[in-house]
């Protein structure tokens, strides 16, 4: 029913355009006259009747458009944050949301900082003013009016106290890094290129990338050797295949599955599944336990086999670099993946595109040159090791992807310590294979052991040593944490009934209800920590950040609660949750809510910060 009223609503506003005029009247007025150096406030009058409303600024949600104001001209040297009368917030039936509206009329002061190198004179600005207009049976489409105002500057130095605003919380990234895809947008082509450009590069340094570089120097290694197609084609297929599946699977999910579909997608446990087993058959394939090679009668269905399966199994092997780097979502795609899930396709479309682009550039050099070694005279020897030991290090990672399926559907049986063991045996066995104690069916004997191979040999033994330590209550380097399941005594299982889990001595919440109950009781502020059992990054987190002494400190002052959004009982209204609520798919997003259900700052995804954590939580805290 509530779908029906929305496409009757959607009808009744666009006729209603077609007929008569808004039922808005913008005025526009200067507060007072101000100096050189100071700060200007224009007030802008939007006049209706009242059973009219317009949604004030900002966070609308799905919904609605929220009414914005902008100012540009030649005397202008900063904008400040527009301000606005007390909202009404209401939940909305047709739109489904949570609206904040202002019935009847209102007003918005925007401040703007005058530049100092100016005279007394008037000049004009220019003042654009964004809103969307309602009543109780129809809406009309979001209407922008432009105006040219004049502005009087008076003579005199700048007074005390005259030259203080309020930064406008509407620049593209605020102090804690959120990114405002709308001001992004409202940038311009070129500035917003450059922004997807430089979050693909950061994306760079997450640890989620990691499992795909040992795989994708050994599948080309492999592809040297068998001399299907030039290596700079097969690179240029592999980086173009990341940025087409990239962009256009995620597209495509965030339309079908909504603006999580990727990351469902890469959370879903048979995915993982297909991974790990993808991983181990390339990794006794580099043992020389068998050949990779596609069956005689697909070769028989072109006499053009060899160029194809060299192509399909390229773009085969970019598809799955995808999957594996969805868990991994910055805010960037996270907040392009709910426009494309709201219907704009343009920008969520190009920033994905650019965003991959520069995610995929380094695997394009790593795809290139191992195609270059297996064609060097003599490379068969040393070759063939290398290959071996990605083997093992390809092994190490399957089973990375076989705890987040244990994770999900709550087996208990792959844990922290049975992971942890295996990669200890399969680093000391890749650093004994090393000194020639091993042998794979195309290994020649070890007749001379080079100071290199014994020194690969001697950090692979130490490294599973070290390793085996964290089995006897060792702690290990927090990135070693971020790709093992948490602890059981610790972490959260997939199958756990519990309302609470427990962390370094923290206890955290499952369910966002209960941790409004204990916060209006203690008073607290409540700390919200969206993450996933297969997101990497949120366990470099918990492992490298949460831990911090001046971190848990003030995690002590919060109740604290961890939505999944990939797996668990809630996960499906978490995922909701989060997208209306907060206009993001990513993982790890951190907020910090009042008792009474007040935002009062978000933290975007993962960072190496401590301090920028710690003025997120401080802010949190002083709110």
């Amino acid at each position: 029913m509530i779908q029906k009223n929305i496409i009757i609503t959607a009808f009744l506003s666009s006729l209603a355009w077609t007929q008569f005029e808004t039922p808005v009247t913008i005025s526009l007025s200067q507060k007072e006259n101000v100096r050189p150096g100071e700060v200007a406030t224009i007030i802008v009058n939007a006049e209706m009747d009242d059973e009219w409303r317009i949604y004030a600024l900002r966070d609308q949600g799905k919904g609605p458009v929220a009414s914005k104001v902008t100012i540009s001209g030649d005397i202008v040297q900063e904008v400040g944050m527009v301000m606005e009368n007390d909202p009404i917030v209401k939940y909305d039936d047709a739109f489904e949301t949570t609206t904040r509206t202002h019935h009847g009329g209102t007003s918005f002061e925007a401040p703007f900082l005058v530049k100092s190198d100016f005279s007394a004179a008037e000049y004009d600005i220019k003042v654009s003013v964004l809103y969307q207009v309602c009543n109780a049976t129809l809406c009309y489409p979001p209407n922008k009016e432009s105006f040219d105002f004049r502005v009087k500057i008076d003579e005199g130095p700048p007074r005390d106290g005259y030259s203080d605003m309020v930064l406008n919380t509407d620049s593209v990234l605020d102090s804690s890094g959120n990114i405002n895809l709308d001001a992004a947008i409202m940038e311009g082509f070129f500035p917003f290129i450059l922004l997807a450009l430089s979050m693909g590069f950061l994306s760079l340094l997450t640890p989620c990338v990691f499992p795909m570089i040992p795989i994708t120097v050994s599948f080309f290694i492999k592809r040297g050797e068998s001399k299907k197609g030039s290596p700079l084609s097969n690179a240029l297929i592999y980086a173009g295949g990341i940025v087409a599946t990239f962009s256009l699977l995620g597209f495509i999910l965030a339309l079908t599955l909504g603006a999580s579909g990727a990351n469902q997608l890469a959370a879903n446990p048979w995915v993982n599944l297909f991974i790990a087993s993808l991983f181990i058959y390339f990794a006794l394939s580099l043992f020389g336990m068998y050949e990779i090679d596609v069956p005689d009668k697909l070769k028989q269905l072109s006499l053009r086999q060899e160029s194809r399966d060299g192509i399909v199994g390229t773009l085969f092997m970019a598809v799955t670099f995808t999957l594996t780097s969805f868990t991994c979502t910055v805010q960037f795609v996270g907040l392009l993946l709910v426009a494309a899930s709201q219907g704009q396709w343009f920008w969520p479309m190009i920033g994905m595109i650019v965003f991959s682009s520069a995610f995929a550039s380094p695997f394009f050099l790593l795809a290139l040159f191992p195609q270059y070694l297996a064609n060097l005279p003599k490379s068969g020897g040393w070759l063939n090791s290398t290959k071996v030991v990605m083997g093992f290090l390809e092994m190490a990672a399957a089973f990375k992807f076989i705890s987040n399926t244990d994770l999900v559907w709550g087996w208990g049986f792959f844990s922290h310590n049975i992971v942890l063991a295996i990669w200890a045996v399969l680093m000391v066995l890749c650093g004994v294979y090393l000194l020639g104690k091993i042998r794979f069916p195309h290994d020649s004997p070890v007749e001379f052991l080079s100071t290199g191979r014994l020194g690969i040999s001697v950090i692979f033994l130490v490294f599973g040593l070290y390793l085996s330590s964290g089995l006897y209550g060792q702690r290990l380097h927090g990135l070693i944490y971020s790709y093992l399941p948490p602890k059981m005594n610790e972490g959260v299982s997939g199958g756990s009934a519990s309302k609470f889990s427990y962390h370094e001595g923290l206890t955290w919440y499952k369910d966002l209800n209960q941790a409004f109950e204990a916060s209006i009781e203690s008073g607290k502020p409540i700390f919200v920590d969206f993450t996933g059992y297969t997101c990497t990054n949120c366990r470099w987190m918990e492992v490298n950040v949460f831990i911090k002494p001046e971190v848990k400190e003030r995690f002590e002052k919060m109740t604290l609660v961890q939505l999944y959004t990939d797996g668990g009982p809630n996960h499906k209204e978490n995922q909701i949750y989060e997208i209306e609520r907060f206009g993001t798919a990513a993982l790890p997003y951190y907020v910090i809510l009042t008792p009474n259900d007040e935002v009062i700052s978000t933290f975007p995804g993962m960072t190496r910060n401590i301090n920028d954590f710690i003025d997120f939580l401080d802010s949190g805290l002083e709110g």
